[in-house]
């Protein structure tokens, strides 16, 4: 297992950072290695993004030392998106199998946390978020037929998107982490545009069917102040509190967008007009 940490940034900070600084502080270029688990720990909402890649080994999720904990949903819960071959994610007594694009919400709880692929020429990519939590939800697995589904944007716009909200209040509780996948269609590139912030949570956002001869240039910072920086596929990045998050790339592609903090309202956000946008 590999992690590292990474410390909030003052947004009069941020206006100063060169691409360089920027996409050491921001981007995660790497999540997904053979047989490893890579962990990012932030201080924006205590919230953890990793990637588990299990081909020949069953990857145990231990607790990191920044957790102080003897196990890692001690005091935090787990959601889990996987993004490649079929998998199992065993929690305790309790194995669920996840196929493409579906999610398990695991309750925080001290039990071993496991991950195995089925079939290793074709191995499970599960990409997961963590975030504090006080109490205790149940397990459960979500599919996208148990989303709550928006259809919003044009072909004409450029961003037509069907939203999938997998792990959030509508569907079952949590603490404060949510969750959902959201697809474009083909034609279309821009995501969360109009671009929004919302101060109560941080987020992050994760890009994956996307070409590898392709590229999406993912916007942050104030709307005053904007910035950008440029992703391929199977990388992530984090959005503070006070950052817009949008983007646009050279082909479609789905993105997967998982939210910590204070508030579970997910319309709970302050839209900046296009024009507005500097």
């Amino acid at each position: 297992m590999q992690y590292e940490e990474r410390y909030a940034v003052h947004p009069e900070d941020a206006k100063r950072y060169d691409t360089e600084r920027l996409r050491e502080e921001f981007l995660i270029e790497k999540l997904f290695e053979p047989d490893d688990i890579r962990l990012v720990y932030s201080a924006y909402d205590r919230l953890i993004v990793g990637g588990v890649m299990p081909v020949k080994q069953t990857l145990e999720l231990t607790p990191i030392d920044p957790l102080k904990a003897p196990y890692f949903l001690h005091r935090r819960e787990l959601g889990i998106i996987n993004v490649g071959g079929k998998g199992v994610v065993c929690a305790g007594d309790a194995e669920f199998k996840l196929d493409y694009k579906e999610a398990l919400y695991l309750g925080s709880g001290d039990r071993m946390i496991t991950f195995r692929s089925e079939d290793e020429s074709a191995p499970a990519l599960f990409y997961i978020n963590s975030a504090p939590a006080h109490r205790n939800y149940p397990d459960r697995k979500v599919t996208k037929a148990d989303a709550v589904v928006a259809h919003m944007g044009s072909l004409e716009d450029s961003n037509e998107r069907t939203i999938n909200k997998l792990i959030v209040s509508q569907v079952l509780p949590t603490c404060q982490l949510q969750m959902g996948m959201t697809e474009l269609n083909t034609g279309s590139v821009w995501n969360t545009m109009p671009a929004h912030t919302h101060n109560r949570r941080m987020e992050a956002y994760f890009y994956f069917e996307l070409p590898e001869e392709a590229a999406v240039c993912h916007l942050m910072g104030q709307p005053q102040q904007t910035r950008h920086i440029w992703m391929h596929n199977h990388q992530a990045v984090l959005s503070p509190a006070w950052s817009i998050h949008s983007a646009c790339a050279t082909h479609n592609y789905t993105f997967i967008w998982g939210m910590a903090g204070e508030n579970l309202d997910y319309g709970d956000m302050d839209t900046c007009a296009v024009t507005d946008l500097k």
